[in-house]
């Protein structure tokens, strides 16, 4: 059978382009890949021919288109059981697609101030009370999952999981922006970082040509 096609925008910008590709690739499913480059000439007709949407990413596999980065994963999850991208274990599953479902929905304060851009580092800067707000949730929501299932590794629920790949575009926020977080979050954060799918993707985007000037912040906005 042939492999899924995962068709993504830059690396550098589509944070929801690099929750699946990053998922795929710890996992070690084979897939193929095309890039649709943002807001380029000729983009918006190519994601229209890809996905019903008209958005990235998008999943090819079989016969089905399926987008939506949640959806994609979770639909990974079910063809690929092997993976076990999803917690084996009942409460822990359950607290896995919660995390995840909050994420997909919410956070949008730290995701307008905070726009993900691979290729620059910034100094810390203060931040507006949203952020903030948001960076605490996450660092509580992290250190909780950590404690109530994360023994046996050192990811959210000990071995990979789509929670994982979820707030894997935060962590690259954080570090992108300089935020100021506690020991639990920045182990949690060196563990994603050292990942090879993030060494691969952060090559990948700083080898990118293309620039959008929206996404180009000067510093973060408080």
């Amino acid at each position: 059978m042939a492999h899924p096609t995962l068709v993504i925008g830059n690396r550098n910008y589509s944070s929801w382009s690099m929750r699946p590709w990053f998922a795929l690739k710890v996992a070690g499913i084979a897939f193929d890949e095309v890039v649709i480059p943002l807001y380029e000439p000729g983009s918006k007709e190519k994601m229209a021919a890809a996905s019903p949407t008209g958005k990235v990413p998008c999943l090819i596999d079989d016969g089905l288109t399926i987008w939506d980065s949640l959806a994609i994963l979770d639909y990974l999850a079910e063809r690929f059981p092997e993976a076990h991208l999803w917690p084996a274990e009942r409460a822990a599953r359950a607290r896995a697609r919660a995390v995840s479902a909050e994420m997909h929905s919410g956070f949008q304060a730290l995701r307008q101030a905070l726009i993900m851009n691979v290729r620059k580092t910034f100094p810390p800067q203060p931040l507006s009370p949203e952020v903030e707000a948001d960076v605490a949730r996450i660092e509580a929501l992290w250190a909780e999952c950590r404690r109530d299932f994360g023994q046996q590794g050192p990811f959210l629920f000990g071995a990979f999981s789509i929670a994982d790949a979820m707030y894997a575009p935060v962590v690259t926020r954080l570090r992108t922006y300089g935020v100021a977080v506690g020991p639990e979050t920045r182990a949690y954060m060196d563990a994603i970082l050292a990942l090879p799918a993030m060494a691969e993707w952060d090559a990948l985007a700083k080898a990118e040509p293309w620039v959008i000037e929206r996404y180009e912040p000067a510093a973060p906005t408080a």
